[in-house]
């Protein structure tokens, strides 16, 4: 099992986890493998003796299955990499007798009461049933020799990629989350090892402590700077009868509500995945929500966060630059008008919740629009977590760092190329409710997946198309935001509908003031003063200038009117000591 893929997407595990699934219907199906085509639930059902608490040393329980050992020596280890054919290998090879010991791995299921509690000892096996949940289970991986089998992946990610848990279709992989390491073995009798290692199997995984499993041990040996050739060894293991207890199975009725069918346990199997990828993303959810959460704070108290205008435009700054860094090119959360014509056809076709969730941080994100399309409009997102907007805008203020030329289109023009945006959202709309797939190729008129899924790294009329448009920005401030985002017109539709009015405004915006409207980088400000909501962007510029003592006449004109004020009290105050009858004495 080698890791070919890197950076996979979303679609590529479920791809990946459908593949699997049906390989293994098809084998079960024609008998391959080794597995029956017979019902997982035929025959006797079994569950786990809790009862049973015996004491047994080191040696019984390897001669009788409790601990299932797998051994391999160096000689073993040379012959296998050589059979590859690979002459790389060679260079490479293990040095020593050809009878020491590579690796000895020993498995034992510690979940077990009977085997736990001569495996760690009464201290060691409590220790345990607290740190795991109800329905958790948990193996003793033990192993001495040249070779180790956890390796160094956990350090650098997270992740032991040397073993893997396989039953069925169950495929666990071990996190550091998952792992305790473990002092010593408290079995009579056990010799001494190298690494004694506890890892928890979640419940959700759908691991059966009753059935057959195998735990996967990658073997592997570099041939170049970064290129490894890999082996792979399976240790087998089968919890002993005497650890077992049978249980008679509900008689089976014959009605449609008690029938699990294939699609039911399709159903099951992918909201498994997709609670499996929220679970390896707790990290990069907790990070969003924090976004979410500085972004709502900053709306709540726009007038506070606004008040000083050079820190909030680096505020801003920094925000989108981590909008672009983490959510576009780290973890591919851009949204996209292809996910609300998917949105359509789920509901015409059978909506599933499954589908959507696969993919943590843009179903946060949808919600998060959901909530602000209510509050604020379609500005929360565009303005502030569209990763392609954040890299538009950024890019701006670099050109005009380095003194590239902005252009204010006349408004009449940028009046008329407003509804652009809104006649490509209804033509892909249309379009979808007749083929999906062909909506889906026009939708390429969004350079987000260019820009910011694949990284430019694409073919060169898409890598043109995004490069012109990023290239028009440097002049003309979020162009494509402007006029070509269907995904902007589309929330700007609804957007429609927000409960209030949040951005703060004077009379005299508009007549005669006009620095709001000018200054507006997207020209959301009509010349009478009004903010266009489908065109904001939330920016808040408006708010800073709002509160401007230098730039906003009506702030202006507020001081001068305290500094008269303030003035004439002075005077008076002083006309009144001058004329007091013992003036000169004071």
């Amino acid at each position: 099992d080698v890791d070919i893929i890197s950076g996979a997407t979303v679609t590529i595990m479920i791809i990946d986890d459908s593949v699997v699934r049906a390989s293994i219907k098809v084998a079960r199906a024609l008998g391959l493998g080794g597995l029956s085509a017979e019902s997982d639930n035929s025959g006797p059902q079994y569950v786990v003796n809790t009862e049973l608490r015996e004491p047994l040393d080191w040696n019984t329980m390897v001669g009788d299955g409790t601990v299932r050992r797998l051994t391999l020596d160096v000689g073993q280890i040379n012959k296998a990499f050589e059979e590859t054919g690979d002459p790389r290998v060679l260079k490479h090879a293990e040095e020593g007798p050809d009878d020491q010991t590579y690796i000895d791995l020993n498995l034992a299921l510690v979940s077990v009461p009977g085997i736990g509690l001569n495996l760690l000892g009464e201290i060691e096996y409590q220790n345990l049933e607290n740190w795991l949940d109800d329905g958790d289970q948990a193996i003793l991986l033990a192993g001495r020799g040249l070779y180790s089998f956890k390796g160094s992946g956990y350090v650098r990610g997270g992740i032991f990629d040397r073993i893997k848990l396989v039953q069925g279709d169950v495929s666990v992989r071990f996190r550091d989350k998952q792992h305790k390491r473990l002092r010593v073995v408290a079995a009579e009798g056990a010799p001494s090892f190298t690494e004694m290692d506890l890892f928890k199997i979640p419940a959700d995984t759908g691991f059966d402590p009753t059935k057959p499993f195998r735990v996967q041990l990658l073997v592997q040996r570099a041939v170049g700077p970064v290129e490894k050739t890999f082996l792979t060894y399976d240790l087998g293991y089968n919890l002993p009868p005497r650890f077992l207890k049978k249980v008679t199975p509900p008689a089976a009725a014959a009605t449609a509500e008690n029938t699990v069918t294939e699609t039911q346990a399709d159903t099951d199997a992918r909201a498994m995945l997709w609670k499996r990828i929220w679970q390896s993303k707790k990290l990069e959810i907790g990070l969003l929500i924090g976004m979410l959460t500085v972004l709502t704070g900053v709306f709540f108290f726009q007038m506070q966060v606004t008040r000083h205008a050079r820190a909030f435009y680096w505020f801003r700054m920094g925000f989108l630059t981590v909008t672009l860094l983490f959510l576009g090119f780290s973890q591919n959360a851009q949204l996209s008008v292809v996910n609300l014509m998917a949105l359509g056809a789920s509901l015409r076709d059978g909506f599933s919740w499954d589908a959507f969730l696969m993919d943590p941080l843009v179903f946060i994100l949808w919600v998060s629009v959901a909530v602000t399309l209510l509050f604020w409009g379609r500005g929360g997102y565009c303005g502030w977590l569209c990763p392609f907007g954040a890299m538009q805008e950024l890019s701006n203020q670099i050109g005009r760092f380095f003194k590239i030329p902005q252009f204010t289109l006349p408004w009449g023009l940028h009046e008329r190329l407003w509804p652009v945006k809104y006649m490509i959202f209804l033509m892909l709309f249309g379009v979808s409710l007749v083929s999906m797939s062909l909506a889906e190729h026009y939708a390429e008129v969004e350079p987000f997946k260019t820009a910011i899924i694949l990284k430019f790294a694409r073919g060169w009329p898409f890598v043109l198309f995004a490069t012109v448009l990023l290239g028009i920005g440097l002049f003309v401030e979020r162009f494509y935001c402007r006029y070509l985002c269907p995904l902007g017109a589309a929330l700007a539709i609804p957007g429609r509908m927000r409960m209030f009015d949040w951005l703060k405004r004077y009379k005299e915006c508009g007549s005669p003031c006009q620095t709001c409207a000018n200054e507006c980088f997207v020209q959301a400000i009509h010349p009478t003063g009004e903010i266009n909501p489908n065109e904001c962007l939330s920016c808040l510029h408006c708010q800073v200038l709002y509160q401007d003592h230098s730039k906003c006449p009506v702030v202006v004109k507020k001081d001068k009117r305290r500094a008269k004020m303030a003035q004439s009290s002075l005077d008076s105050a002083l006309d009144r000591l001058t004329n007091h009858p013992n003036a000169k004495t004071k």
